[in-house]
């Protein structure tokens, strides 16, 4: 076989490809077997037909096709290897040259990943907010773990905000009570919000036994976007009586002793979780800088579907959040053209990023053992709410394999940029990255074992070296 590749664009290549009969040979034989147990042909049992039989019966030509169908890819692939390109998307194939017992001939354009000419990335640098931990963050904390062990007490006066109702509500259309927009006796906060807009402001002034009726809009279903009526009426008022922030409660909430015990704890967590927030941010930071050392051509075809992607997940979170992308666009102080060039903008970044980090982890020769995948088939399983087992077995099933490597890789290929980096916050400290855990805290330096003494003998010093390296390398 001959392959020949063509440069078309930094992102798409043509592939000619010459195929001559004798490697056809397996195929052509296969085709006419698979014919052969086809076809009813007097004088010859089914599946016993001889070819010469067949090329008369059926034709030459739809063998030739069925063997051709089933060389093609692998040749492809073939090809593909012999050229050292790497493919993003399936390719157009076209025979351009059939000679019976001769060769084939055969074209295949495919988005291919750019050859990129990595920049040094060693030690970048980067910069990122201060971790700010305010006095009303650490009272919301608090307060919102009061709630958690606060009761719940009729009242007679009318419902306010942060006060709890018992209410019936169904949405109507036309006089017609639409389907699964009716709820009977559910608890719910006044001013909590995430269900009809302009309940929020019905109940607020409502008795227990008020009845009253609003309009609203839909933001999910066949109706989005309609005009409905919706009928509330309270059954109870409920004020919520929280405990008092002392040691009792911090011996009731928690291990201690003390409130101010407590209150520390809750300060010292809040750090943990803005640590965790500077450091994706810090990543982010740092992959930016080394996207701006490089311009990465990029392949439209991959870009636009991942555009259409984000955005149609964008549209379905917004969906299930009941909020609609004109009320998001107008929280976000964007027009719809602003929303579309930064989606844009961080898709192909996404997408820069992405070829990038393969050539890091490619150069630096890293590699995915099977507990790193078994580790990441589950975090991907909870993520998505799956069985492990289940999620596995469809990952399996479906060739997803080498995707979910690929994006280990990509993570260890990161790893290696943020280690190597210089990042600081914007008061010019340098973040410990490298320590970081996952919960947040920063791991603590092992104290440094002491030197040999001078009477051990040369051979066991160099023995320690070597398995120091060994372990290191395993790691």
């Amino acid at each position: 076989m001959k392959s020949a590749v063509e440069t078309l664009s930094p992102t798409r290549a043509k592939l000619t490809v010459e195929v001559p009969f004798e490697e056809l040979k397996p195929s052509l034989d296969a085709a006419y077997k698979a014919i052969a147990q086809q076809i009813n042909v007097p004088g010859f049992r089914r599946g016993k037909v001889p070819p010469m039989v067949i090329d008369r019966q059926v034709g030459r030509g739809a063998v030739l096709d069925q063997a051709i169908n089933d060389a093609l890819p692998k040749k492809y692939m073939e090809a593909l290897q012999e050229n050292s390109l790497e493919p993003l998307a399936q390719p157009e194939i076209e025979v351009t040259r059939l000679e019976d017992n001769d060769l084939v001939e055969f074209t295949a354009e495919v988005d291919v990943k750019p050859q990129i000419e990595l920049p040094a990335y060693e030690g970048l640098e980067a910069q990122v907010d201060d971790i700010e931990i305010s006095d009303e963050d650490v009272d919301e904390q608090v307060q919102s773990l009061r709630e958690r062990f606060g009761t719940l007490a009729d009242v007679e006066r009318a419902a306010a905000e942060g006060d709890f109702v018992v209410l019936d509500l169904k949405a109507m259309k036309d006089g017609e009570v639409l389907e699964g927009a009716e709820v009977a006796g559910m608890s719910y906060q006044v001013g909590k919000g995430g269900m009809i807009d302009g309940l929020d402001d019905a109940l607020v002034g409502m008795k227990a036994g008020d009845d009253k009726t609003f309009t609203s809009q839909l933001v999910g279903g066949d109706l989005v976007g309609e005009e409905v009526e919706v009928a509330v009426s309270v059954s109870q008022v409920q004020e919520q009586e929280l405990p008092e922030l002392d040691d009792e409660f911090a011996q009731l909430a928690s291990e201690f002793d003390t409130s101010e015990e407590l209150v520390a704890d809750v300060r010292s967590r809040l750090g943990n979780g803005k640590r965790l927030e500077q450091a994706a941010e810090a990543r982010d930071a740092v992959l930016e800088a080394l996207l701006e050392k490089i311009s990465v051509p990029l392949p439209e075809t991959m870009v636009t579907d991942e555009l259409n992607a984000r955005r149609q997940n964008i549209e379905q979170q917004l969906m299930m959040a009941g909020i609609t992308m004109e009320k998001y666009l107008e929280d976000e102080e964007q027009t719809q053209e602003e929303f579309e060039a930064e989606l844009d903008r961080r898709v192909r970044d996404a997408v820069a990023a992405q070829f990038l980090l393969d050539e890091i982890a490619k150069k630096e020769e890293l590699g995915v053992d099977q507990q790193e995948l078994s580790q990441h088939l589950i975090r991907r399983a909870q993520q998505s709410g799956q069985d492990p087992q289940e999620f596995a077995n469809h990952m399996f099933e479906h060739n997803h394999i080498p995707e979910l490597v690929q994006e280990i890789l990509r993570g260890k290929a990161l790893a290696v940029l943020v280690e190597s980096a210089t990042v600081k916050d914007a008061s010019g400290n340098v973040l410990e990255l490298k320590n970081l855990q996952p919960d947040g805290t920063i791991m603590e330096q092992p104290a440094e074992e002491p030197e040999a003494e001078a009477a051990e003998p040369a051979e066991a010093q160099v023995e320690d070296e070597s398995d120091s390296e060994t372990e290191d390398a395993q790691a």
